[in-house]
């Protein structure tokens, strides 16, 4: 009998913060992601009219309290050219830049400076490319707008002064759209389009930092537009139930 090969799902990787570690939350932006891909697969299952024909993987990598530099280091030890997976990457969003931004005289463990964090970007998409993730798979997330006094609150009840500003997570917005421009990635620009034209975005923040429920729905249904064509040209890995056949399913089932 010839060896069977085991099945290495396509995958969705989100790498970020704890806004990405806390998006498989119940009606979070990463779990909403995840149903998408499962709705591809329905779609596709049920033989409507949609050419989508399979799922991925949505794997969380989401690095509370860690900035750029700090994930430059640790990537290579998530995806390596030793990595199954490694060729199975349908696509990665870097989302880094929230804990980046903090003001140097008030958070200096976190604060990244604006140049480094730029180049640390570039350095993550860099080592996608050693590994075979090219840079059009890769979509960046600008680190959201902040609310001032809601954040405030927060710093006080942890014993600190108000450590971040939203001028300044503009200013890591901008440059995050600028690295993605010049190493020829995707970038879902939250912080301006969470404010256009003079909206109130407020609401999209849960402590004035973090994602309410009604900012979760922002990223998924954004980041979605972006992530749908990286997804839809996937083959399909396993048949579809209904192509199985009951007397010699091995026959289907088992093929490569």
């Amino acid at each position: 009998m010839s060896k069977i090969k085991n099945i290495i799902w396509p995958q969705v990787i989100l790498f970020g913060d704890s806004i990405t570690q806390f998006s498989f939350q119940p009606n979070g932006w990463g779990s909403e992601i995840a149903n998408q891909l499962a709705r591809v697969l329905m779609c596709c299952a049920l033989k409507s009219t949609s050419e989508w024909e399979r799922k991925c993987d949505v794997v969380n990598r989401g690095l509370s309290g860690y900035n750029s530099r700090w994930a430059k280091i640790v990537l290579p030890r998530l995806i390596s050219k030793d990595s199954a997976s490694s060729n199975h990457i349908a696509a990665v969003t870097v989302f880094f830049g929230a804990n980046d931004c903090a003001l140097e005289d008030k958070n200096p463990q976190q604060h990244i400076p604006l140049q480094e964090y730029s180049e640390n970007l570039k350095d993550i998409v860099k080592h996608l490319g050693s590994v075979g993730v090219s840079a059009d798979k890769v979509i960046f997330i600008t680190p959201p707008p902040l609310n001032e006094p809601a954040w405030e609150k927060e710093c006080v009840l942890k014993g600190s002064a108000l450590n971040r500003l939203n001028s300044v997570a503009g200013q890591y917005a901008q440059a995050c759209v600028q690295a993605a421009g010049q190493c020829g990635a995707d970038v879902l620009d939250l912080w301006t389009l969470m404010q256009k034209d003079g909206q109130d975005f407020t609401g999209y923040l849960s402590d004035g930092l973090h994602l309410s429920e009604k900012g979760n729905q922002f990223v998924s249904q954004h980041l979605w537009t972006l992530l749908k064509s990286r997804v839809e040209e996937l083959p399909f890995i396993l048949p579809y139930w209904g192509d199985v056949d009951p007397k010699q399913p091995e026959s289907g089932l088992l093929c490569d």
